[in-house]
């Protein structure tokens, strides 16, 4: 589907080149200072077939951040994920990250512009729109690579996030053409709202690392997205049958 938004105002540059797509499960890090720790966690996710990390954290200084990404994205590596840097496009740049994460006022000079040009084309840039579709476009303009709303649900990570109405998910889809990302509360009760919404990424922290089971809690996300990609494809069969009668 092509945006609604007109093409002169977003820079041009080539595709990503993306083993997979912009869909599944993101396990967002807990902000932790044991990096061994932090290490099992995430490799757990991991094994439970986590496409994507997103390293956040938010307590640790930068040297201890720069030594956890680093392992972060090693364990990602061998996994075949990707990894995303929260807040901070030069870390990622640093260390050769799949893509950065920012919220307001993480941009170089506060500029999207800036940050899609210091990841290059070849990186991700997902953008924080919380629940403000005006920020919505000026990402999509930036290049940002995916769009992300919440909180969709009260959150524990962030209890004084702004929410979001699961409406917005499908709406921001339309307008821009982009991957939607839900972030906020998000538990395997009520991701499938947010899968039949639109979503493409769920982020989760607490639901995910908070797990007795870190893998089995991480497979049964993605069983979700499987469910609802398996139906997708039996409807377009369905439609593509009903077009050749």
């Amino acid at each position: 589907m092509k945006p609604d938004l007109p093409e002169q105002g977003r820079p041009q540059r080539e595709s990503l080149a993306l083993d997979m797509p912009l869909r599944g499960l993101c396990a967002v890090t807990l902000d932790d200072l044991l990096l061994p720790r932090l290490s099992a966690l995430v490799g757990a996710a991991l094994d439970g077939g986590a496409p994507f990390v997103q390293y956040r954290n938010k307590i640790a200084p930068r040297p201890l951040r720069r030594a956890q990404a680093a392992e972060m994205l090693r364990i990602c590596r061998a996994a075949g994920a990707r990894l995303i840097i929260n807040d901070d496009v030069w870390l990622a740049v640093e260390i050769g990250a799949d893509g950065a994460h920012l919220g307001t006022g993480d941009a170089p000079g506060g500029s999207l512009l800036a940050a899609r040009e210091a990841l290059g084309p070849k990186r991700i840039l997902g953008v924080s729109c919380y629940n403000d579709l005006a920020l919505g476009e000026e990402a999509a303009n930036a290049g940002a690579d995916y769009l992300a709303f919440g909180s969709m649900f009260p959150s524990r990570t962030k209890p004084g996030a702004v929410s979001a109405p699961l409406e917005l998910l499908g709406e921001a889809k339309r307008r821009f053409g982009l991957p939607v990302a839900a972030i906020g509360g998000i538990t395997l009760d009520n991701a499938p709202q947010l899968l039949a919404a639109g979503a493409d990424i769920l982020a989760v922290v607490s639901d995910l690392f908070d797990a007795m089971d870190i893998k089995a809690r991480a497979e049964a996300y993605q069983r979700l997205f499987a469910q609802v990609d398996k139906k997708r494809k039996a409807g377009e069969s369905n439609t593509d049958g009903a077009r050749r009668r």
